[in-house]
């Protein structure tokens, strides 16, 4: 499918498309013209490319993506989706989260071209190089639909920032080491030290580990 946009600005290797039509692009509009291999968010009703990837974050993606999905599969839980697939936080305005984790009783939210309501735990991954505002433009939007849980995995500091809605807004904690309990993934949990381990632990045994048996 042709696509009628325009070359507006180049910037730190990302690049900023509007339509033709000089008009914001709406999330609708977004997700059909664009599909699973734009690497893209829509911001303010402009499409921005994202850098692309290291693979210290790819290999973090990866294990923690079938780590998650095996165990809410095994335990059904509810939905797991990856990087590519968009969530709408405004009109004007979609992201593509690392890793999106939305329970059963919300399945509805999961549609054919991205996720329409506000999905339980969003998680991102912020390797070297990942500026700070962007991760806080990410942030504010996820904040603002209500996502009940929030994890930075932070490569660089080897920390997880995990914001957690509360009834008087998000309450923030740091973990270097310890044990991360989700509170919408039940029974999910991961050592911190394993996010940051050379080579990563082996995704069956800590599947194992976490629900207890083995598999």
């Amino acid at each position: 499918m042709a696509r009628s946009v325009a070359l507006s600005e180049v910037r730190e290797e990302r690049r900023l498309l509007l339509p033709s039509s000089l008009r914001p692009l709406t999330f609708e509009e977004f997700v059909r013209l664009f599909g699973e291999d734009d690497d893209i968010e829509l911001v303010d009703g402009m499409v921005v490319q994202r850098v692309a990837a290291k693979d210290i974050h790819e290999d973090l993606f990866r294990w923690l993506f079938v780590l998650l999905t095996d165990y809410a599969e095994i335990k059904g839980l509810g939905i797991v989706r990856g990087s590519r697939t968009a969530v709408k936080i405004t009109e004007h305005r979609g992201r593509l989260p690392d890793i999106v984790f939305v329970r059963k009783e919300n399945a509805h939210i999961v549609q054919e071209d991205g996720i329409f309501g506000t999905p339980d735990l969003v998680v991102e991954i912020w390797s070297p190089g990942d500026r700070l505002s962007d991760m806080l433009a990410k942030e504010a939007d996820y904040k603002s639909i209500g996502v009940l849980e929030i994890w930075f995995v932070d490569q660089q500091r080897r920390q997880v920032r995990v914001l957690r809605k509360g009834r008087e807004g998000y309450e923030e904690k740091v973990m270097k080491r310890g044990v991360l309990r989700s509170e919408v993934v039940e029974g999910f949990w991961v050592k911190v030290e394993w996010l940051f381990k050379k080579p990563l632990p082996n995704v069956i045994d800590a599947l194992q580990k976490i629900l207890g048996r083995k598999i």
